[in-house]
């Protein structure tokens, strides 16, 4: 024995076993109700420290309890022996049994230096595993069964952290960052829980209004599609529809929400993005393989994000494995996939990642509206990752996607249904980014984060019309590039425990070639309406702090200034939040700010067909919007975490026509747009989120959220109206199960369901005598927004079997959006046959039946 305690309060012991043990056993006292007795063999060394090893193996023992421990060493015969015997039981099931690696990184929340000597450990193995982190905050668990798994992060002066379902294949390593946060009340008798990932966003500055929106959530949900905008609608408060992903977040446009990659914004990443839905698009062109968590702010966000009014999605892309190479095959009906990231060379540090998809929407056209066998779409996104000695971390990213589409007129005059039937349209669009990134770390406590980016998106789509004589003439046309380059660096200083601040500036230089011109009516000549060329630039800077007042109370404090050299317009943008910890399991947090965003550059130098004037809206401000949001926390229990956000929100400056119940805060997807505005339009945006969420735990989940809202604004007339996306209320269900099958439990058979209940959008009563004088929908402009479409009840499916192997593992997959068939509202439709004004309800569903391989 080389190791032997009396009876004592084990949580006051703080031991760390560093020789080389073979047998540990516990005894806690026989008088105590929770009684304990354990022999652990521990071939190697003991995974200390001694609290992780007791919470692990006896669960019932609480601090307090007597304990008595005993360390013994064997000599070495007996150590042989007991290999000898652990090897016969563990031999056989390895070789059945398929294993992967579990790798990761341990790093202060607030300086993002890594903690070397954390404790983490697997909580669903049996006994549990532990590992210790290295110098440089490494840690590896190998040869783990497949399945899934809670990791759980302790550390001396640090609150314990657990990641949930993380998920575990044979064809590919997983690798986690975790972050822990100093607890600035060590050397008090504070009660802190684990910090649970799910319930808190990556970043700490957030008070309320935040949610971290995890990598396997996209690929699990039902209707999250691995499109992280269609996992962004099972937020309370966030809302979407079948045919698009355009995001509407408490009542506000698609438009107002700002899409951010590596901390720089980057235009809508979905392909046919903006064309028929400002801020959204049909399919994302994001894989979810390349993506880390993310954040998702619906208000109130930290001083840190500028030029975005109603939300943020904040989106980090992973560093590849820089260990082992790993492939992805993937065929599916709407695309074929190729992932593969490693190490540039063996035993190096860097490595790279890539995903490309080529469309195969035409297997499946019968499904989907007329013309869509045309639509072609492919994508690339990548990431290189150089870390270095003394230099800092260096990474080279990027996404390029390239789409078109082609619409043929009907040849037969009596088709002529509807506008677009004699309509020839030919639509080419490209979006690409890339960036150059790179992290500095400082001695004390200090890191720069610096980023180089550019971003372009270029559209070309020209429209023809038949006459009378079957010849096309022109009818639109629209030419618009878009380049930004961007320059992004802050500092992020901990200062203590206690204060952490991140201070930065963001350049952004547009450059821009618009050219969009417009028939009245078909056979005549297109009126141009914009034509212009230049450069601008916005100017951003802010500072942010978090401060922990008290052991219980945290406060978030910032500022963002931004200037728009354009016309000289700029904004002071105060933000400020608390967070109170009521007890273990309670929070309270109240957050205030004030946020602004740009319009499209194309509005800015549209010319007014109505006056003549060139350039009209050179001088538009900024639309603004006062954020106060409300939250409650409830850690129901350690599986079960209830959240309610009351909110309200006070929109100005929105562009708006004078004398017109017309608003900016209402544009969908009007690219023609031709007349003068003044900022002189209001809004307001108030109502509750509830969300109640029961993680994995034996293969089985759900999730609710529920919002009751309304969204008023007025126009140019000074009359309040509802918006076109006043919904009211939205509510989602979400569920799932998991089955472990096959002869050793290795594979998985999941079903997941998800129910969205939600009201439809407003639209202006029709003129039925103007629309038939005029042959064209006419509406009632006086009454805009007073009627709304029928609620919406979408059914999405997925179902997924998982077949882990050695060394590979395969999936085959169901995923079906809007499964029974529910109908989209997108507006009215003249009727030339008929002489009648139809309402456009298109009923879109979209299967995917896919097969993936990883190895």
């Amino acid at each position: 024995m080389i190791f032997n305690t009396k009876y004592g309060l084990w949580d006051n012991i703080k031991i760390y076993f560093k020789k080389s043990s073979t047998l540990l056993v516990l005894h806690s006292s026989k008088a105590k109700a929770a009684y304990c007795s354990k022999r652990m063999l521990f071939p190697n060394k003991v995974p200390g420290p001694l609290h992780i090893l007791i919470n692990q193996y006896c669960p019932n023992l609480k601090p307090g309890r007597p304990l008595r421990l005993q360390l013994f060493q064997t000599n070495k015969h007996m150590r042989f022996f007991f290999v000898c015997i652990l090897a016969l039981f563990t031999v056989p099931l390895i070789a059945q049994q398929p294993t992967q690696t579990i790798r990761g990184l341990v790093i202060d929340e607030a300086s993002n230096k890594p903690i070397a000597f954390a404790t983490v450990a697997l909580l669903q193995t049996s006994p549990p595993i532990g590992a210790i982190t290295d110098t440089a905050g490494n840690f590896t668990f190998s040869k783990v069964a497949v399945g899934r798994y809670d990791v759980q992060v302790t550390y001396v002066g640090y609150e314990t952290a657990i990641v949930r379902e993380v998920t575990l294949v044979s064809g590919k390593q997983t690798f986690l960052t975790i972050p822990l946060k100093e607890n600035a009340a060590l050397l008090k008798e504070v009660a802190i829980k684990p910090r649970i990932s799910k319930e808190q966003p990556l970043n700490a500055m957030a008070t309320v209004s935040a949610k971290m929106l995890s990598v396997e959530e996209a690929k699990r949900y039902a209707g999250g599609f691995d499109d992280p905008a269609r996992l962004a609608t099972s937020i309370a408060g966030v809302g979407g529809n079948t045919g698009d992903n355009g995001i509407i977040v408490r009542g506000n446009a698609p438009k107002f929400l700002q899409w951010k990659m590596e901390g720089v914004e980057i235009p809508s990443p979905n392909h046919f993005g903006d064309l028929n839905y400002l801020g959204g698009g049909v399919l994302t062109a994001l894989s979810s393989r390349m993506l880390a968590n993310s954040d998702f702010f619906t208000g109130a966000f930290p001083a840190e994000y500028n030029n975005a009014l109603s939300g943020v999605f904040d989106i980090a892309m992973r560093a590849g494995n820089n260990q082992k190479r790993e492939t992805t095959l993937e065929l599916g009906l709407i695309g074929l996939e190729n992932a593969s990231e490693g190490p540039f060379k063996k035993g190096g540090r860097a490595s790279y990642l890539y995903n490309y998809r080529y469309s195969t929407l035409a297997l499946f056209a019968p499904l989907l509206p007329e013309g869509a066998n045309s639509i072609k779409y492919q994508d690339l996104s990548f990431k290189l990752n150089f870390p270095t000695n003394k230099a800092g971390i260096f990474s080279i990213w990027g996404m390029g996607f390239t789409d078109g589409a082609k619409n043929k007129p009907k040849a037969d005059k009596a088709d002529w249904k509807y506008e677009d039937d004699n309509q020839n349209d030919v639509i080419k669009q490209a979006t690409g980014v890339l960036g150059l990134s790179h992290k500095y770390f400082f001695k004390h406590n200090a890191y720069l984060k610096t980023t180089f980016a550019a971003t372009v998106n270029d559209v070309d789509w020209t429209a023809q019309k038949l006459n009378n004589e079957q010849e096309l003439k022109s009818y639109s046309k629209i030419t618009n590039t878009n380049w930004n380059f961007m320059l992004s660096t802050f500092l992020n200083t901990k200062f203590s425990a206690r204060h952490t601040n991140r201070s930065g500036f963001l350049l952004n230089g547009m450059r821009y070639d618009i050219l969009l011109n417009k028939a009245s009516a078909a056979g005549e000549t297109p009126r141009e309406i914009v034509n212009a060329d230049g450069q601008s630039l916005l100017v951003s800077a802010y500072s942010s702090s978090s401060i922990q007042l008290r052991d219980k109370l945290t406060m978030n404090v910032g500022v963002n200034a931004q200037l728009f050299t354009l016309n000289n317009n700029y904004t002071l943008e105060p933000r400020l939040g608390f967070k109170q910890l009521l007890h273990e399991k309670h929070a309270i947090g109240l957050a205030y700010g004030l946020h602004s965003r740009l319009e499209k550059l194309n509005y800015y130098f549209n010319n007014s067909l109505s006056t003549g004037e060139t350039a009209v809206n050179k001088a538009l401000d900024f639309s603004k919007a006062h954020h106060v949001a409300l939250s409650y926390d409830w850690n129901i229990s350690k599986l079960v975490h209830l959240k309610i956000e009351p909110y309200y929100q006070s929109l100005f400056s929105i562009p708006v026509i004078a004398d017109s119940s017309f608003s900016f805060i209402n544009l969908q997807s009007d690219l023609f747009f031709s007349e003068k505005l003044e900022n002189t339009g209001v809004g307001r945006n108030y109502g509750i989120d509830i969300t109640l969420e029961k993680y994995m735990s034996k293969g089985f989940y759900y999730l609710l959220s529920g919002s009751v809202f309304n969204a008023e604004y007025k126009g140019g007339d000074a009359v309040w109206r509802n918006t076109r996306f006043n919904r009211n209320y939205i509510a989602n269900f979400l569920i799932g199960k998991e089955w472990q099958t096959g002869k050793n439990k290795q594979n998985t058979f999941s079903l997941n369901a998800r129910m969205t209940y939600q009201g439809g959008n407003r639209y202006s009563p029709v003129d039925e005598a103007a629309s038939i004088n005029q042959q064209a929908v006419v509406y009632d402009e006086t009454r805009a927004y007073s009627l709304q479409s029928d609620p919406l009840l979408n059914v999405h499916f997925t179902a997924i079997y998982k077949i882990n192997k050695n060394k590979r593992s395969s999936e085959i997959a169901l995923k079906i959006l809007n499964l029974t068939g529910q109908d989209d509202f997108r507006g009215h439709l003249y009727n030339y046959i008929d002489k009648r004004v139809d309402r456009d309800l298109p009923s879109l569903v979209i299967p995917n039946l896919s097969y993936k391989i990883e190895f």
